[in-house]
């Protein structure tokens, strides 16, 4: 009886300390999950047709997460500290070139925000409200502020990223799309493809600086590093606007080449080279700054829209909308050397060096 008492007492005590052990690990008597894994370089793409995010291992060049985030997720950029993601988020159907907008359903209102998702965490944590239809959008150096381009509404609407509220707007041209902080801080640069202009905004002022005519249908914005020169495409122009930055008047304009509709836009980080998405024409144009020229056209794939390059500037990542995959593109021998499948209808692309947050 007693050697039967001990054994009791014994099991107790391994139980007991079990359910200490347990409690430890998680605070709740839980144990803990594992630690997400963040790839150290990461590619990530906005699919809106899927209503998700692609989490891509630039190490690998494969897909190692899926993100659920909501409806039409388009625009997105990264917080300044590579913690957090903001992804445009819009409940307007999809239209498009071959699409009668006036058969769409009615817009779900209650979609439309900026979903915030953390890196560390590798999932979508809040939305905040960034007035109707937002499409694409630009961070404040400091992270304090959003400017998010609003197309259904025309207008630019400023959101308190720490308040999660919106602190202003302004009424811009008719279809905004491309939105841009200039290097500096004071101006966001908006276009606009209904008016054939880029509209000029002073932020602490909350209204238009200067309306700048562009070429037709006009869809981003991109700066050299100071600030100084801006370019602007015309997606039915097959022509890049450059304009001084610092007097707003436009100084040339740079031919693409017959049937090259210019979609997206960023500069190198030398400031020696533009590069140029085109869309229905499927190619990756570099344009030689220093000649305005095009220096190179690589046949990027279905429909490149947008498009980010990694840190290191040897790499360039386009979303293939179409064909619902990502061109890995290698821009020293200026080929694609790699395709990867994603979801349904990739549109945006931002690459994270550290996703978390180092």
């Amino acid at each position: 009886m007693r050697s039967k008492a001990v054994l009791v007492m014994c099991l107790a005590a391994v139980a007991s300390a079990a359910g200490s052990h347990g409690q430890a690990a998680s605070g709740r008597g839980t144990v803990s999950p594992p630690p997400v894994r963040v790839p150290a370089a990461a590619v990530y793409v906005t699919n809106e047709v899927g209503g998700d995010l692609s989490v891509i291992d630039a190490a690998t060049n494969a897909v190692v997460a899926t993100i659920s985030l909501g409806k039409r997720p388009r625009g997105l950029v990264v917080s300044p500290d590579r913690t957090l993601l903001y992804v445009a988020l819009s409940g307007s159907a999809i239209g498009g070139p071959t699409v009668d907008e006036s058969k769409l359903p009615p817009p779900d209102r209650k979609a439309d925000g900026i979903g915030v998702v953390n890196l560390r965490q590798q999932k979508l944590v809040r939305m905040l409200p960034a007035g109707p239809d937002p499409e694409q959008l630009d961070i404040s150096a400091d992270g304090h502020r959003l400017f998010v381009a609003n197309e259904d509404a025309g207008q630019l609407t400023i959101v308190d990223t720490s308040a999660g509220r919106i602190v202003g707007s302004i009424k811009v041209g008719g279809e905004p799309e491309g939105v841009t902080v200039q290097p500096g801080g004071a101006h966001v640069w908006v276009t606009s493809e209904q008016d054939g202009a880029v509209y000029v905004t002073d932020v602490p002022a909350q209204k238009v600086l200067k309306a700048i005519a562009v070429g037709p249908r006009p869809r981003s914005i991109a700066f050299l590093k100071d600030g100084s020169r801006a370019y602007v495409p015309a997606e039915n122009g097959a022509s890049l606007t450059l304009i001084d930055a610092i007097h707003l008047r436009p100084l040339q304009t740079i031919d693409l080449g017959k049937g090259m509709r210019p979609m997206r836009v960023a500069v190198s980080g030398d400031d020696s080279m533009l590069y140029v998405s085109t869309g229905r024409s499927r190619k990756l144009l570099i344009v030689d700054i220093a000649t305005n020229k095009v220096a190179a056209s690589i046949d990027a794939g279905d429909r490149p829209w947008g498009f980010a390059v990694s840190a290191d500037g040897g790499t360039l990542y386009t979303a293939n909308g179409p064909s619902n995959d990502i061109s890995v593109i290698d821009l020293s021998s200026r080929a694609v050397v790699k395709k990867i499948p994603v979801g349904r209808g990739p549109w945006g692309v931002a690459v994270v060096q550290s996703g978390n947050g180092r």
